[in-house]
């Protein structure tokens, strides 16, 4: 991986990872393209530079940092479910993130569930609309409900952010707090993901080069400031329009990408 290739994979994961079209699908699609080496630190670089998209989370927000300590232990509610299943599935999902055609039909997948999800929970925004302490309403069990939803993003293509905002719906949260809550989420999260993918890293004998270690600061800085732009960008349209819009991209995306696999070219990471 070159700084150029590191730059673009970046600017990709500070873009998509709030959006509900799976950040870690798009980093393998881009770097199917751009014939990026599947080895050992490309993983890691496309698990650590989500922690400059997290931070963006932190400097939007910082003052329900400061809520309640009661804030803190429905995200670690949240949370617990990917920590065991994480842990379960590691070998899997790494497998997983080798493959092109996964992420193709699970953005299929989860395009279909975007285009109908607002119609199926309409219920929750004129509720909602009418409860201004709304946000507040995540209880223990939604969050843990919401942490199970998170796990289907384990899956390259499903959208860690998507999978949780829905589940967030289905318990009766509205659009803009099920994706609020799911942005908190994302700290403990990928601060878990990255701290086990280092650990791995070191633990099979790997070190990093001054070089490698480069690459991963630039990487995060990136991600941070595009992150930024792009969580502010996707509340205000997501609180007036939905999902549809991200339903058709992933649907469009995803048959592009299969037929350009089995008919063009054969992608592969």
């Amino acid at each position: 991986m070159n700084i150029i290739q590191a730059i673009i994979l970046a600017i990709i994961e500070g873009i998509t990872e709030y959006l509900p079209v799976s950040s870690t699908g798009h980093m393998i699609i881009a770097s199917s393209f751009m014939k990026i080496a599947s080895d050992d630190f490309t993983k890691l670089f496309t698990i650590i530079i989500q922690l400059g998209a997290i931070l963006s989370v932190l400097v939007l927000y910082w003052k329900r940092f400061f809520q309640s300590f009661d804030f803190y232990l429905k995200l670690f509610v949240a949370f617990l479910p990917a920590v065991f299943l994480g842990l379960l599935l590691n070998d899997f999902i790494d497998s997983l993130l080798e493959s092109p055609v996964t992420v193709a039909i699970t953005l299929i997948l989860g395009g279909f569930v975007l285009l109908k999800v607002d119609g199926w929970f309409q219920k929750n925004e004129e509720t909602d609309a009418n409860n201004p302490n709304a946000h507040t309403e995540i209880s223990y069990l939604t969050a843990l409900k919401i942490g199970f939803f998170q796990c289907l993003a384990m899956i390259p293509g499903t959208s860690r952010s998507g999978a949780s905002i829905v589940g967030g719906m289905t318990q009766g949260v509205n659009r803009k707090t099920a994706a609020e809550f799911s942005f908190f989420l994302a700290i403990p999260t990928m601060l878990g993901a990255t701290a086990k993918k280092l650990y791995d890293y070191y633990k099979a004998g790997f070190e990093l080069s001054s070089e490698q270690i480069n690459l991963l600061l630039i990487g995060n800085v990136i991600a941070f400031v595009v992150a930024l732009i792009a969580i502010k960008s996707f509340i205000d349209y997501l609180s007036k329009k939905g999902f549809k819009l991200f339903g058709y991209y992933r649907i469009i995306l995803g048959i592009s990408l299969l037929v350009i696999h089995f008919f063009i070219y054969k992608l592969s990471i």
